[in-house]
């Protein structure tokens, strides 16, 4: 009876224990979802940079020095300079300078170099002030006026011709046939570009 006793109890243990290894699992279903591989993201592209334009270390062409306005000064090779006689004013000597073809220049604001006969007797300055300087090409024409006798004495030195000169450093004076004329004390006006300004005396 002992017997049957101890084979039924060691029986309801094994099924026990069978039904205990074959039972549902009792693991965390949530820690293996969590266990389950993931698909990892790429990691996102860092911003391009864009470039930054770099200067040219090649040194820029050096701009040529703008011309002075009128081109060069002028002296008298450069011009066509004429003289006649004028009866305005008690009678005056008027001086007319073109640019030859091709040619410009500028003169200056002041009276020319006037001079007569080989002892060098030179013109005063009829003006005061200074003129514009002007600028001579193509048809435009300068004038200026001589009065060869500005005193009211008898005393004087006829001359037959006139020597023009730009300026006083003026290489290439012309010497210009004016006919008879008495001189004491001459005196010469600026440049002007209207002949009517370049009257002496008015």
């Amino acid at each position: 009876m002992r017997s049957r006793i101890a084979l039924t109890a060691a029986a309801i243990a094994a099924l026990a224990a069978t039904a205990t290894a074959c039972g549902p699992d009792n693991s965390d279903t949530s820690s293996a979802a969590s266990a389950a591989p993931t698909t990892a993201k790429p990691p996102a592209a860092a911003p391009t940079a864009t470039p930054t334009p770099t200067k040219s270390t090649a040194a820029s062409p050096t701009k040529s020095a703008a011309p002075a306005p009128g081109g060069k000064a002028c002296g008298a090779n450069d011009l066509t300079i004429s003289a006649k006689l004028e009866t305005q004013a008690g009678g005056y000597i008027q001086i007319s300078a073109k640019a030859k073809p091709g040619v410009t220049c500028t003169l200056p604001g002041e009276h020319p170099v006037i001079a007569f006969g080989s002892r060098g007797i030179e013109a005063g300055n009829a003006e005061q002030a200074v003129g514009q300087p002007i600028t001579l090409t193509g048809g435009v024409v300068a004038y200026a006026g001589i009065n060869p006798k500005s005193t009211n004495s008898d005393q004087s030195v006829e001359f037959n011709d006139v020597i023009v000169a730009i300026g006083n450093a003026d290489p290439n004076p012309v010497s210009i046939p004016v006919g008879h004329i008495k001189v004491d004390k001459a005196v010469v006006t600026n440049w002007h570009i209207n002949a009517k300004d370049a009257v002496p005396g008015v």
